[in-house]
């Protein structure tokens, strides 16, 4: 592997030592197609059709087309199942769960005695990023173990063993590992004095023995980010399109991860026999951004368009709990010596940070073919649409909100430059009409957003639905499959090529969007 595959800095080893790792800003900001149940059927390629509430959220040029006014809700049902493989092993685990698409409702306004012949104002909420998720992976390593993240950040703390546990600069994972004696300061064969050093590791550096051990990572991750936006749009002859929108995501992002380490050398006085890590990590906080759009009908049956969302400013507050459990055979006292320890009961407290995250840039090119462009929308007999979205990830940054944070911040935010690099989405999508039915087909592709060749993620989106529109009601029903590509580190260290997991995922989303014209 690539020296990227490598931490950038010592104090990013520290997993547990403050909640945001590059990983969080990517998960973040890199998230698929969402809206209406209609916009769900076509890709999400809304960004030159426009007439549809989540323009707010792509392009708000389009809310320019309304010229009645709409009430809109969209709840929807998602299952998931995700593949882990992890050193040749694979496992699976699933879960399911409700969401909400685009709702909300879009006022419009006609002004035929004026060149802006027509306005309208939208408020909407959507469930635009789902954390839901369950991913489990396990497999033999002989290679690292979990317990060298500590006993490196240990060792560049430079705490005495005395002051280790009562040291602001060592994690909280540290301290705890070091207190159910997962690591200690012990003197290596052929080098002088001591070291902090990872008793499942201890064996194979004492004598040469086989290192070997089965670790198994199992993490559950719940909530989203939900925005309402309120929007405007307005169109100028019916040729010129302009519009803005005031974003403000809320964020609710909980993860549970148990990290299990078991000696499989049949040595039972290695002085490790295993050891599991739990942690808890919940991110709540508010955030603000802003969208503007346009859209241009060179001709009538053709529609341009051009978005730019800004990046999304977050004021977050983490908390986090963490424990770990450690069976050291006899190296404690003779017989099984099995200690726990965690964050709230050892120690007393329960880390919380606060601190800024600023989102990528977003620039979006649409265009839209419409078949038989009249006024009357019962006379269109459908479209095809496409979007291509430019995603600046790596300028994903954190700043700290706390005094004496800002070193660390800065090792992330260089982290994500190293990992990241920013990459293109594609929407397409098409709808043929049959008076007062509709079919619809979609497909999105969200491409690689790593710069390391070795690590690897996509997700495509896969969709059809159908519509029904008459008398001032419309209902819509579709179903969006998805395949994804990501990765997932179970810890990571300064000093060794990291070992991943790669993740493959395959889920469902059935939406239905309701709606009434008043």
């Amino acid at each position: 592997m690539k020296n990227i595959l490598l931490l950038v800095s010592f104090s990013i080893c520290s997993i547990a030592s403050i909640a945001q790792l590059p990983e969080d800003a990517l998960k973040f900001s890199w998230f698929g197609p969402n809206g209406t149940a209609r916009t769900q059927a076509i890709g999400g390629a809304i960004g030159a059709l426009g007439a549809d509430v989540t323009a707010n959220y792509v392009n708000p040029a389009g809310l320019g087309f309304y010229k009645t006014s709409d009430f809109i809700i969209s709840p929807g049902y998602s299952f998931l199942k995700n593949t882990g493989n992890f050193r040749g092993d694979t496992k699976t685990d699933s879960k399911n769960f409700f969401n909400l698409g685009t709702s909300g409702a879009v006022f419009g306004f006609s002004n035929p005695g004026s060149s802006w012949n027509g306005q309208a104002f939208s408020i909407a909420v959507s469930t635009v990023a789902n954390f839901n998720s369950r991913i489990s992976y396990t497999g033999k390593n002989n290679f690292s173990s979990y317990g060298e993240q500590f006993a490196a950040d240990a060792f560049n703390s430079g705490a005495q063993p005395g002051d280790l546990l009562n040291n602001d600069n060592v994690s909280v994972g540290t301290k705890l590992a070091f207190y159910t004696y997962l690591i200690d300061t012990l003197s290596i064969p052929g080098q002088s004095g001591t070291d902090y050093v990872s008793m499942a590791m201890w064996n194979n550096l004492k004598k040469g023995a086989a290192f070997l051990v089965n670790q198994q990572n199992t993490i559950e991750t719940t909530g989203g980010i939900t925005e309402i936006a309120v929007g405007f749009g307005a169109t100028h002859m019916d040729k010129l399109y302009l519009g803005g929108s005031v974003g403000i995501p809320i964020m609710s992002y909980e993860r549970n991860s148990v990290l299990t380490e078991t000696d499989l050398s049949g040595d039972a006085n290695s002085n490790f026999e295993h050891s599991s890590f739990t942690e808890k990590y919940t991110t709540k906080g508010v955030g603000l951004n802003i969208k503007f759009g346009a859209i241009y009908k060179p001709v009538d049956k053709l529609r341009l368009g051009l978005a730019i969302h800004s990046p999304t400013i977050y004021s977050l507050k983490d908390t986090y709990y963490a424990s770990i459990t450690t069976n050291t055979e006899n190296y404690v006292h003779t017989g099984n010596s099995t200690l726990t320890a965690s964050s709230d009961q050892t120690f007393g407290y329960n880390p919380v940070y606060k601190y800024n995250l600023t989102s990528p840039w977003r620039f979006i090119a649409s265009g839209a073919y419409v078949i038989n462009e009249v006024e009357d929308v019962k006379q269109q007999r459908g479209f095809i649409t496409a979007d291509v979205e430019y995603v600046t990830y790596k300028s994903n940054s954190y700043k700290t909100g706390e005094e004496g944070d800002a070193n660390y911040y800065n090792d992330v935010n260089t982290g994500i430059k190293a990992y990241y690099k920013n990459a293109f989405n594609f929407r397409l999508g098409g709808e043929v009409k049959f008076n007062t039915i509709m079919a619809r087909v979609g497909f999105s592709y969200y491409t690689d957003p790593y710069k390391e060749s070795d690590l690897s993620g996509k997700k495509m989106y896969l969709s059809g639905g159908l519509g029904y529109r008459n008398k001032g009601m419309f209902i819509d029903l579709t179903y969006v499959h998805s395949i994804t590509d990501d990765v997932n580190f179970p810890y990571r260290l300064p000093d060794k090529a990291n070992t991943f997991a790669t993740i493959k995922g395959i889920g469902g989303n059935i939406a239905v969007t309701a709606g009434l014209k008043f």
